[in-house]
């Protein structure tokens, strides 16, 4: 089974919570889509990190302790560049190295949601989080890309595409406006879509300078996951 982790804001409590329910059912993962925030999540799982590697890549300091003014505050006020070299020194340079297959969901320089699939890691994972005015782009490659979820919260159909025969169990966390959305926040991409089974989780209620409460929600998405896992036929 494929994984795929929407976008969400700092929701990395939730989808730290899916991914628990995922390894205590044994389900066999064989590739990881992630946007956002499921990107981040899901680059742990594709390296090979163990539980409790994951959980301190995602929790271990506030947001805030990776921001970085920029000094082109017209491509946005704050670099990535801190969350960038924390995650070389967890994970492999490039896709290539990863345990398996990993799809990362950005806006490239068009404004079109585009998966990317090879190529430099850290630094498009980085991208996926780069939501913008906020955050400036991140070059992946000679290329400025920014945050995926503002175009395509899933990535879910560049990755079916991507993979074609791949059954997916989705991570889908309700979007800012209230609404789980798929594509360009239209619509719910779990609905009459034959081989995806969806775990739906609410909004992260983070910010900058606190993940909230994260044993919460790590729990309740944990519980959701597994009840989703229990229907299976």
């Amino acid at each position: 089974m494929d994984l795929v982790l929407s976008s969400g804001f700092l929701a990395f409590a939730s989808h730290a919570g899916f991914l628990a329910a995922v390894e205590d059912a044994g389900v066999p993962v064989n590739g990881v889509c992630g946007t956002s925030s499921g990107a981040l999540a899901g680059v742990g799982l594709a390296a090979g990190l163990g539980r409790d590697s994951l959980l301190e890549l995602l929790f271990a300091k506030s947001p805030a302790h990776f921001l970085r003014p920029t000094l082109t505050p017209w491509r946005g006020f704050v670099s990535l560049r801190a969350v960038v070299s924390l995650l070389r020194d967890r994970v492999p340079a490039t896709f290539e190295g990863l345990e398996m297959p990993f799809g990362v969901g950005v806006m490239n320089e068009r404004g079109e949601a585009e998966l990317v699939t090879s190529g430099p890691l850290p630094e498009a994972v980085a991208a996926s989080m780069a939501i913008p005015r906020i955050f400036a782009p991140v070059d992946v490659a000679g290329r400025a890309l920014a945050d995926g979820g503002m175009v395509d919260r899933t990535g879910l159909g560049g990755w079916r595409e991507h993979r074609r025969e791949a059954d997916v169990l989705l991570h889908l966390l309700e979007s800012t406006g209230g609404r789980y959305g798929g594509t360009a926040g239209e619509g719910d991409p779990g609905d009459a879509a034959p081989g995806v089974r969806v775990v739906r989780s609410p909004r992260s209620g983070a910010n900058f300078f606190s993940l909230g409460d994260v044993r919460g929600r790590f729990e309740a998405a944990r519980a959701r996951t597994r009840a989703v896992l229990g229907d299976a036929p």
